[in-house]
């Protein structure tokens, strides 16, 4: 069975940094893509970053690029998003899913994961970024 704990989420400061975690369990992260989303309130969901399967290529939403870095820990079957420079824009909930596909499914447009067609999402962890 296929899951996700997000973990890592809280209040910090504009200009502060974070880092999201991702526990997977049910399958093995190095075979497949992995997205990690966020969504805010009274927003529809959006796609922030991405990483593929097998040959870890990573994709970032333009309003996140040179901001945030996804990795992933084989050993641990854990993915990360370090999350530096944070803004108000960047409140969100933030989850990680995937599609169990090996490749990332980009939106042109923002460089951003396309969140349709991810079938395994977990819970959520709240990012609040305030002064």
């Amino acid at each position: 069975q296929v899951q996700f704990v997000e973990s890592g989420g809280g209040l910090v400061q504009p200009g502060g940094s974070l880092r999201l975690s991702c526990a997977a369990s049910g399958f093995t992260l190095d075979w497949y893509a992995i997205g990690w989303f966020r969504q805010a309130p009274g927003k529809e969901r959006e796609g922030v970053s991405c990483i593929t399967g097998r040959d870890s290529s990573t994709y970032y939403a333009d309003s996140v690029k040179g901001r945030f870095t996804i990795s992933r820990d084989s050993a641990k079957n854990m993915m990360y998003l370090q999350m530096n420079n944070l803004n108000s824009e960047d409140t969100a909930v933030y989850y990680c899913a995937t599609d169990l596909g090996s490749k990332c499914k980009i939106v042109q447009a923002t460089g951003a994961p396309n969140p349709e067609g991810f079938d395994y999402w977990g819970q959520g962890t709240q990012v609040t970024v305030s002064s």
